[in-house]
């Protein structure tokens, strides 16, 4: 298999978790490359941690892509391995790797992580990210499945991929002069990202430079369409298209989701001002 083993966690930085992952990894298959997506997901924020690792998925090499934002680990939620493209997905079967594992083409093949012969003994019940999901991805990642080594089905049953938990698809829905969508995902920033895409706002005749009707609940607000937050002053609301295509409402230099109250989730209309 690829030498290419990404992480994408909730652990945080303060603590050793992140480092004992690599660790592990690296005791397994030192030759394997471990990129870091990100591990500051808001801890168990499993729609966050879906919405990270599909918009990152796009531009990161073919490889095993670890994703441990897991909330129920050590219940009785499945791990699992999905194969999809070229790429395999490690991970608790909670949807966090729904997502991307439909930007990757979808699934192909999925297995339960359930042969601990496999794993680090003992196992702790409330680390999986360090006893399970690292050491499988480094024992796929050193032995080649093209010359008799660890196969996906050495690691437990099959798994039927219509079975695999999915979370919803944030959805926008194109009406009578209007667009509404939902917050898929806030920041670090405080921008709010969008279900509405870029192209939806182009079919309603809205171009950088208009001004964009916005409905969040019962408030409307009239808000400059830019191609990015520093086209307006600091302290000033702004929409735009972001870097994954999708609408996101910022504050120049300021946090958006918390002036506007906007967590995931929340409704979202907009609309051309006339």
């Amino acid at each position: 298999m690829t030498s290419v083993i990404t992480l994408l966690t909730d652990y945080g930085l303060e603590d050793g978790y992140v480092a004992a992952c690599h660790g592990v990894i690296a005791g397994i298959a030192p030759q394997a490359r471990v990129i870091d997506v990100c591990h500051l997901i808001p801890s168990g924020d499993v729609r966050r941690g879906a919405a990270v690792l599909a918009q990152t998925i796009p531009y990161l090499p073919a490889g095993i892509h670890i994703g441990a934002v897991d909330p129920g680990t050590g219940g009785a939620r499945r791990a699992v391995a999905v194969e999809a493209g070229d790429r395999v997905f490690i991970g608790p079967d909670n949807g966090l790797l729904s997502w991307a594992v439909r930007a990757s083409g979808g699934a192909r093949a999925a297995y339960e992580l359930s042969n601990d012969e496999h794993f680090l003994r003992p196992v702790s019940p409330t680390f999986h990210g360090r006893d399970v999901f690292a050491p499988v991805a480094g024992r796929l990642c050193r032995t080649p499945s093209g010359s008799g080594g660890l196969r996906l089905a050495d690691l437990g049953p099959e798994v039927p991929v219509d079975r695999l938990v999915t979370l919803p698809e944030p959805t926008s829905h194109l009406r009578e002069g209007s667009v509404e969508g939902e917050v898929v995902s806030v920041d670090r920033y405080g921008n709010t990202q969008l279900s509405i895409a870029a192209g939806d706002l182009q079919a309603l005749g809205v171009r950088v430079g208009d001004t964009l009707g916005v409905w969040l609940g019962r408030r409307q607000l009239s808000l400059p369409f830019r191609e990015t937050y520093a086209a307006v002053p600091p302290g000033e609301l702004v929409a735009f298209a972001d870097s994954a295509g999708l609408i996101a409402i910022a504050v120049n230099s300021g946090d958006a989701a918390q002036r506007l109250g906007l967590p995931p989730g929340a409704h979202v209309r907009l609309s051309p001002t006339q």
